[in-house]
């Protein structure tokens, strides 16, 4: 009976290490200090140091997958991952799509990057990463949109005079600015989302709850705030 007895205990925590949840956690790879590519060639940066510590805190295993931006929502709905931490603004078009936990960073600012001052923002060529808030508030203007995969392509358009301007989000333009001799920052800032959360697929509830009861205690203890410092700097929009 005692060999019966711990044959079955033996089986049954077997099925349970089997029926481990292994969250894949997609993100982009290049756009810093969100999420990146180190040397290492891993995913490294904000996104990649928060995801782990939310699939510790909710008690999920996790993996990262790179997937290229203009394509990353699609690919989360075919199921060839289960989580975008890439940056994403939250917003009704892509509400419509999939469904988002809280916002782990608070809504942050758009601005507008060009060689000199005096560039035509409004009726002139201005430079967007596709699939962006960015992008889309560009589309809404009368300026003419140039969409590029990635920012690096962006930053690119405007130095060889593609592009009288480029628009994007602010921390990822400004380490730029800051690191470039031709780059500055020109117009008003302009703010565009609801913050930056995770996403997920609309039928993944249980998920989400995990995520969003992690993101919770994060702020709560004030671990988040510390991390958005230590990526952004101390003069970061944090959480009261």
């Amino acid at each position: 009976m005692k060999k019966l007895l711990l044959a079955a205990t033996a089986l049954a925590l077997t099925a349970g290490m089997g029926l481990a949840q292994t969250v894949r956690m997609g993100t982009e790879g290049a756009y810093p200090p969100y999420n990146f590519i180190n040397e290492a060639g891993e995913v490294a940066g904000f996104e990649r140091e928060l995801g782990d510590e939310l699939c510790k805190r909710a008690a999920l295993e996790c993996t990262w997958v790179k997937n290229d931006w203009d394509s990353i929502i699609p690919n989360l709905v075919s199921s060839n991952y289960d989580t975008i931490m890439a940056a994403m603004s939250i917003n009704d078009e892509r509400k419509a799509v999939i469904a988002f936990t809280q916002d782990y960073l608070p809504p942050a600012p758009s601005s507008y990057v060009a060689l000199q001052e005096g560039v035509d923002l409004e009726g002139g060529v201005i430079a967007v990463q596709t699939g962006t808030v960015q992008a889309s508030h560009i589309a809404e203007t009368g300026a003419t949109m140039l969409e590029f995969p990635n920012i690096d392509q962006v930053l690119a358009a405007i130095r060889n005079g593609e592009a009288d301007a480029g628009f994007g989000d602010h921390e990822v333009m400004r380490p730029f600015v800051e690191d470039s001799d031709d780059l500055v920052f020109v117009g008003e800032q302009v703010s565009l989302d609801e913050g930056i959360g995770v996403g997920l697929r609309q039928s993944d509830t249980e998920l989400r709850e995990k995520f969003d009861a992690a993101i919770t205690a994060m702020k709560e203890d004030g671990s988040l705030n510390a991390l958005i410092k230590k990526h952004f700097g101390d003069d970061a929009q944090t959480y009261e």
